[in-house]
């Protein structure tokens, strides 16, 4: 608890105040990975490797940017500032332990943009859903991935959306905003790759399935180039009687 106060304090004045109400999540998630550093070790491996083959196949290698750079526990970075001139991460909140975790390895070409690519605020004021609009913008861009990211956009949605009225919120929110990211990825001018965990399912110990979850809300995302299973939460984190798995694919 105490790291996690220290990384909290630290990274509150690094954010905007409009992304401050971001920062405990952030944390949280931070002590979830340290705490589940085995049982992730293995998607955070294909996580980067699937990144990493992608960012190689580009023909020019200027600009890279990397959306949901979150912990960078799954992002290849350093690789990366390798290969490109300027990496840009991006997400709500970019913890002090991540900023750190760069200036400690001088990886100077890396640049850090906090900003909120879900699209949501958007859809709510009636606005056109074009949350990865910005990317037009970024000069020189030859590569861009979505890590792990779009699940989270759905999962944040719903959340956000819980407390308010019913006639205020679109049916179709949630399949809205997995698509609007989908067809921004596609229209990018760019080498791109997403990975991203598509469903949950939760295990007993015996292996048998209590409850699956779609987190594309009904999208399909056609035949991915490879998949793999990421027990986000491993026995013993919640309950020694379950686990949940989630299905992750690479397209």
């Amino acid at each position: 608890m105490i790291l996690e106060a220290l990384n909290y304090a630290a990274t509150w004045p690094l954010t905007s105040a409009g992304h401050r109400r971001f920062i405990r999540s952030s944390v949280n998630l931070w002590a979830r990975a340290n705490r589940c550093r085995a049982a992730w070790a293995e998607h955070e491996r294909q996580t980067k490797a699937a990144i990493l083959k992608a960012a190689e196949g580009c023909r020019q290698r200027r600009t890279a940017v990397v959306l949901g750079s979150g912990l960078l526990r799954d992002v290849p970075v350093i690789e990366l500032s390798r290969l490109f001139d300027t990496v840009v991460l991006v997400d709500l909140v970019h913890l002090a332990s991540v900023r750190g975790w760069i200036a400690l390895r001088g990886l100077k070409n890396v640049r850090l943009i906090e900003r909120d690519v879900s699209g949501l605020d958007a859809m709510l004021a009636g606005e056109p859903l074009e949350p990865l609009a910005f990317l037009r913008q970024v000069p020189y861009l030859d590569f861009v991935t979505s890590a792990n990211l779009l699940s989270q956009i759905s999962i944040g949605a719903s959340r956000r959306i819980s407390g308010m009225e019913r006639q205020a919120v679109p049916n179709d929110l949630l399949t809205a905003l997995v698509r609007a990211h989908l067809e921004g990825m596609a229209q990018v001018a760019a080498q791109t790759v997403l990975v991203t965990d598509i469903s949950y399912t939760v295990l007993d110990g015996s292996g048998a399935a209590h409850e699956t979850e779609d987190l594309m809300h009904g999208v399909d995302l056609g035949s991915p180039s490879s998949q793999w299973d990421w027990p986000v939460i491993p026995f013993g984190e919640e309950s020694r009687d379950y686990q949940i798995v989630h299905r992750v694919v690479v397209r």
